[in-house]
């Protein structure tokens, strides 16, 4: 076992260099050959099965002298990013779907959460995504000029303080915003409009 184990690291030991050439390369297979001629010794003591030592990780080992002179050295290059990968493009994107042709609804998902997350990216670099809405509407008024008297709905109000935030909000909006018809806020907003749809989940009875 140990033999195996020594096997073993001297070719992840070697696969994590990062320039590689061919006397490295007939190191990497020596040390992969030994590998397989010590691993042996987990099916004589009964810790893996008759079936075989065909794992995943394992089987990918053999696969490392043709792919390096295509590819590269990996340096250090971890297998393990394709598992994280895995949990957020397959296994989260299932769970979301209806189960039912999961596939499409699974791809769909990844676009969307694609272009969330550029979204975001653009957002923050402009600046969109720093404070609250009522942080900016606070501080738009607080910068603003001052104006007549006559325009201002309660700034002689002797019950709002001067260090209330919400005095410093009213004492610089106009009579007429104020006074406003209520229904002037009901009905259709004026504006372009588009066409829009909902497409729900398929489901095994559609």
């Amino acid at each position: 076992m140990v033999r195996a184990f020594a096997a073993y690291l001297d070719f992840c030991y070697i696969v994590r260099r990062p320039i590689l050439n061919e006397d490295t390369l007939d190191e990497l297979d020596d040390a992969l050959k030994r590998f397989h001629q010590y691993r042996t010794i987990f099916q004589e003591t009964g810790v893996r099965g008759p079936e075989g030592l065909s794992l995943p990780r394992q089987h990918a080992m053999t696969h490392y002298r043709e792919h390096i002179p295509a590819f590269g050295a990996p340096n250090g290059l971890c297998s393990s990013i394709t598992e994280s990968k895995h949990i957020k493009a397959v296994k989260k994107p299932w769970r979301r779907s209806s189960r039912f042709n999961a596939l499409g609804q699974m791809l769909l998902t990844n676009q969307r959460l694609d272009k969330l997350a550029a979204a975001h990216v653009n957002f923050n670099h402009r600046h969109m995504l720093t404070g609250t809405c009522l942080s900016q509407l606070l501080g738009g008024f607080e910068t603003a000029p001052g104006t007549p008297d006559d325009n201002l709905s309660i700034d002689n109000n002797p019950g709002l303080g001067t260090t209330d935030p919400l005095s410093t909000f009213s004492s610089h909006v106009p009579v007429d915003a104020i006074n406003n018809d209520e229904d002037e806020d009901c009905g259709p907003d004026e504006g372009p409009t588009v066409l829009n749809h909902v497409l729900l989940a398929k489901t095994k009875g559609k």
